[in-house]
């Protein structure tokens, strides 16, 4: 006879192990009973472009600027640090979440309205999970032309979503724009929820949402100690506060000035809102990708503010309507300068820090949402200027101003700062492929311990075909090896 098979009970026993890991496994990129991380196609700079234009296309419709508090100044770099542990699919989708849901409380609410949109603040910080997205799906020299298409699309949204936002209004109702408004941040989370794939490799995340993490790891105090350890990542975020707290400021009175003071009316400070808009996308799509190319990215960084620092200059000195014309296409090509900064700072970290790194960048950038406007408007104060919302013509007093020295003295002072930002900008030490080799002890990453394995190239979809990717395969090939040495 022969040899019965063995009973079915010692099989049954013998997969329930294997079946109970099945969940920690997450077959098909499926997180372990939480949010499905597989989405259409493979990670792309496409899926995040799509994000950012139907967030802020979302708020544009209802021209509303989308505020970010001074707590953003703490919260970018922990949901950041956080996104490097877990992924960043399911913090984009609570930063969109949490950031739209204020919207559809305009109609339900004030009250929870306002309630709610102090809240969100704390979570206006998707630029540094998708900055930290992008650098997952791109080789490192192609980050910057990236990181310029994301920007240009966010561009893209505030020149298109309030002028649709405004012919809603006049024609249906301030009701309809707030419905759709809603529908199209609903559209941005089922679109991340569905679409959107998980860009960190499965091997550098935990297996599941229990797993331990450790505070040092997702302690945005324990970042911002980092900075002062490291001279390079402490000059950019330097640069990076003395460049955006004016831009910030100009952003929260700029257009109240150009109808106040110059006497734009509301159908030239749509055009010129348009035309800069074009123009900085253009800057971004193709003038950063040739800069870069040609001059590098320190150098991409101090025209950036080269053009920034005249720009200013010129609306403070400029008392004419097409002075302000003039500078707004400078202005156009001074937005060149976060993307480069962001490449910047993406080299300067390791592939299992983007979003902690991305995330100081961006909590700088919210500090300076607070203080900037609360600067302008001392300056305008101690000037006896006025912006109102009140006042929609140019009046007596603030014509005066168009025959002084300085019509606009804060946008002066913001040149200066700007100035300061250009001269912090020089010590920054020009980055080159051999001292990538040094990041591990010189970034801001490096100080951190119990680091997951960096990705194999195999895990990254190149954004450009050209023959420079095999190249920096090869040589980062070589550079594994060195550091194993």
């Amino acid at each position: 006879m022969s040899a019965e098979p063995p009973p079915e009970p010692e099989d049954k026993a013998a997969s329930e192990p294997a079946a109970a890991a099945m969940p920690e496994k997450r077959p098909g990129g499926q997180a372990a009973g939480c949010i499905p991380l597989q989405g259409f196609g493979r990670p792309s700079v496409y899926h995040a472009a799509i994000v950012i234009f139907l967030e802020f296309f979302a708020w544009g419709l209802l021209t509303t600027p989308m505020l970010t508090g001074l707590l953003s100044f703490l919260s970018a770099p922990l949901i950041g640090a956080l996104s490097d542990v877990w992924g960043r699919k399911p913090f984009l989708l609570g930063t969109v979440f949490f950031t739209c849901f204020p919207i559809p409380l305009m109609r339900i609410s004030p009250w929870w309205y306002f309630a709610m949109i102090s809240v969100s603040g704390v979570f206006s910080v998707t630029f540094s999970v998708i900055f930290a997205y992008v650098a997952d799906v791109t080789q490192e020299h192609e980050r910057s032309t990236a990181y310029g298409w994301v920007s240009a699309t966010f561009a893209a949204s505030l020149v298109s979503s309030p002028a649709i936002g405004a012919y809603l209004s006049a024609s249906y109702g301030d009701r309809l724009v707030v419905l759709v408004a809603t529908v199209v941040a609903l559209l941005d989370i089922c679109f991340i929820l569905l679409a959107v794939p998980e860009s960190l490799p499965e091997k550098m995340r935990p297996l599941s949402w229990g797993a331990k993490i450790s505070w040092k790891q997702a302690d945005p105090f324990a970042s911002l100690k980092k900075v002062g350890k490291d001279s390079t990542v402490l000059l950019i975020c330097i640069t990076v506060f003395l460049s955006y707290l004016p831009e910030a400021g100009q952003y929260s009175s700029f257009f109240l000035y150009l109808r106040q003071v110059i006497g734009f009316g509301s159908v030239k400070i749509a055009a010129f809102i348009a035309m800069v808009g074009i123009l900085s996308i253009v800057a971004q799509t193709v003038f950063l990708t040739i800069l870069m190319r040609s001059l590098g990215n320190k150098n991409t960084v101090l025209l950036g503010l080269g053009f920034q620092m005249f720009q200013l200059a010129w609306y403070g000195f400029g008392s004419q309507a097409w002075m302000m014309w003039a500078a707004g296409t400078v202005a156009a090509m001074s937005s060149i300068t976060f993307p480069a900064v962001s490449a910047l700072v993406s080299r300067n970290a390791e592939s299992d820090q983007q979003g902690v790194a991305q995330g100081i960048i961006t909590g700088i950038r919210g500090l300076c949402n607070g203080l900037g406007p609360a600067l302008y408007g001392f300056i305008f104060y101690m000037f006896h200027v006025e912006l109102t919302e009140l006042e929609p013509e140019l009046n007596s007093d603030n014509a005066a101003l168009q025959g002084a020295v300085i019509p606009g003295p804060p946008f002066l002072f913001g040149a200066c700062i700007v100035l300061m930002s250009f001269l912090v900008a020089l010590f920054i030490p020009e980055y080159h492929k051999g001292s990538g080799l040094q990041k591990h002890s010189n970034s801001i990453s490096g100080s951190l311990t119990n680091t997951p394995e960096r990705a194999s190239d195999e895990d990254i979809e190149p954004l450009l075909q050209d023959s420079s990717i095999w190249e920096l395969s090869s040589f980062e090939e070589s550079g594994n090896q060195c550091t194993e040495l």
